[in-house]
């Protein structure tokens, strides 16, 4: 296994081979960053591709100051903004709730198959609903899996902002979620 230092060497070096591992090592950060920011599933072919693009063109300005997948990274997020800006006018973004969905998991009756996925769609509407930097925040911590530091590195936001807005949307999600759960009863 090459360390980041001597996979980076290859490449600059211009081994193809050692930038094919970079992409394969990669790949499924930068898709599941970008398929959380991006609808269209083109787009989101053709943004993870840019992104890689940007990466070898710009891998000799890359500095060992964080890791290899949070300058990656970091690359993948402003890719999809700067994608969603150019689409839109703005920043919007939608969340694959697949990872909350666990929390409703019960029988697999009929009624509850349905109160699942009206919760599910519920939870989404939600999540849509939210100021684009509590989305970004949450679906790199949660779904994700990025600690506060390397979704500062990533985003640029202090950790204490990182901190806050996940806070902030955590919290309004589950007062939205108390209210529906109220609701159903």
């Amino acid at each position: 296994m090459l360390t980041e230092e001597e996979l980076v060497t290859r490449i600059l070096n211009g081994n193809l081979h050692a930038f094919q591992l970079l992409v394969k090592q990669h790949t499924k950060l930068v898709n599941s960053m970008v398929s959380r920011m991006v609808q269209n599933e083109e787009d989101v072919q053709d943004i993870c591709q840019d992104v890689f693009i940007k990466v070898y063109k710009h891998l000799d300005s890359f500095k060992f100051n964080s890791k290899l997948s949070t300058w990656i990274g970091r690359i993948a997020y402003s890719t999809s903004i700067n994608h969603l800006k150019k689409v839109s006018g703005k920043a919007t973004m939608t969340l694959d709730i697949a990872g909350f969905e666990n929390m409703f998991q019960t029988n697999e009756d009929p009624e509850t198959i349905l109160t699942q996925k009206n919760t599910s769609a519920y939870i989404q509407m939600q999540i849509n609903k939210l100021p684009v930097q509590y989305r970004v925040v949450l679906t790199l911590y949660h779904l994700n899996e990025l600690s506060y530091l390397e979704i500062e590195e990533i985003t640029g936001m202090p950790e204490g902002t990182v901190k806050s807005y996940l806070f902030r949307a955590r919290k309004l999600l589950k007062d939205k979620l108390e209210n529906y759960f109220k609701q159903q009863r």
